[in-house]
């Protein structure tokens, strides 16, 4: 009966660190998009260089 016990309180304990480990891998996934996320915005919403954008390119 005690190994049973023991065998149960292994389990849960594994189970527990294996969910921790999920939710932490989950957070960092998130934290990373939303930093990739925020690079982007900015340089997509920033303006661009000076002199840049006064002539059309015809030749391209």
């Amino acid at each position: 009966m005690n190994s049973d016990l023991s065998m149960q309180m292994v389990a849960m304990n594994t189970m527990a660190t294996q969910n921790s480990i999920q939710i932490a891998v989950f957070k960092k996934a998130h934290e990373m998009q939303a930093d990739l996320l925020n690079n982007l915005m900015q340089t997509a919403l920033s303006a661009p260089p000076p002199g840049q954008g006064l002539k059309v390119d015809k030749q391209a």
